[in-house]
Order: structure tokens, then sequence, then C-alpha cells
């Protein structure tokens, strides 16, 4: 269940998908700080894996954020997307099959986060998902109407064991969720 915003003074500075302004934070003293904070609520995140065939599904799409280091623009990734007021494990389904294509029937929690406290209220719900290949019914490819172009992936688990060791998983919830299913299904993982 997600919870209810608390009243945080802020003073907006834009108004659109996101909500940026400057926000006012009472420290343990009682002294106040302004700070910038980025507002787009709430976010729930799935890893599907099918373990029999051990990979793992995730879409690849473009990203403003590398692109603006000069890094290529396309992200591998776990689905994701915003509750826009629904519950977590609703959305997580609803996007998976929304960018992959793929129906989900069992949802295992893994953590309740925030993904970047020091300047977002972005709270994120993360969740591994088993699947097997029937589960694949759609096309997936994302909304066009929010410029959605979603190319689905599915890579070894070894693969992303491998990628998640070396630093190349650069997605940071991707690389939780790949980390968690390390963590409680290591046998998945073994030649």
């Amino acid at each position: 269940m997600t919870g209810t915003r608390t009243a945080l003074p802020l003073r907006v500075i834009h108004r659109g998908w996101n909500t940026f302004g400057i926000a006012t934070l009472t420290q343990p003293d009682g002294s106040t700080v302004p700070r910038a904070l980025e507002d787009h609520g709430e976010a729930a995140c799935v890893l599907p894996y099918d373990p029999e065939r051990r990979v793992a599904l995730l879409v690849r799409q473009s990203r403003v954020g590398p692109a603006f280091w000069g890094e290529p623009p396309a992200l591998d990734e776990a689905p994701a997307g915003g509750l826009d007021g629904g519950e977590p494990e609703e959305t997580a389904i609803r996007e998976a099959m929304e960018e992959a294509g793929l129906r989900l029937a069992r949802l295992e929690p893994v953590a309740h986060a925030y993904s970047m406290p020091s300047v977002s209220s972005e709270r994120l719900w993360l969740y591994l998902a088993p699947y097997t290949q029937a589960d694949r019914v759609g096309p997936g490819g994302g909304l066009p109407g929010e410029g959605e172009q979603v190319e689905v992936l599915e890579l070894p688990l070894a693969t992303l064991a491998e990628q998640a060791r070396s630093g190349h998983l650069a997605d940071l919830k991707t690389l939780v969720l790949v980390q968690a299913l390390m963590l409680r299904r290591p046998e998945l993982f073994t030649a």
C-alpha cells in the first residue's frame, strides 16, 4: 500500500510531468535549510525471470540521463512506470504488459526504496516475477502516445550476473533487482 505525502513547504519553480521546486527541510536541531526537489511521484519496477530457461526480460529504451553525459541513450532496464494513482503491484503488472507484452501472475516483493533521496521524492516499489514463454502474450513496445519506443530483450541470467559483478549494469533499479535475484535464487546462475 502506498503512503500519503506529508506537507513539506515547497516553492514550485516548474510544474509539468515533473514538479521542480525548493523545499524547506527541518534539521534535527530545528533549523531549516532550502533543498532542491524534483517530484514525479511513486513508481513500480519488476524484473521478470524465467527459471526454466534461466533468462530475464528487460526493455531497451532511449533515456535522457545517459545522453546528457554523452553516452548512448539506449538503456537496458527492468520494466517500470509511475503508479499514476494505482497500487504498486497493479502498476508492475501493467508495465510488464505495456512495455514487454508479458502477463505476470505472481510478484515477489524486494524493496520499497528511494531512487535519489537527496533531490527527488521518487519512491520505487521493486519486484521480481517468474514467467514462462507462454506468458509472452503481446507485442510490448510501450505506449506510442507517450513517446515510448521500447525494444524487448531476453538476456541470460549468467550475462546479467556478469554485468552486475563488472559494473556494467547502468540502471540502478535493474542492478538492485538482479542482485536480489542472485541472493534469493543462486542456483539460477550456476552452469
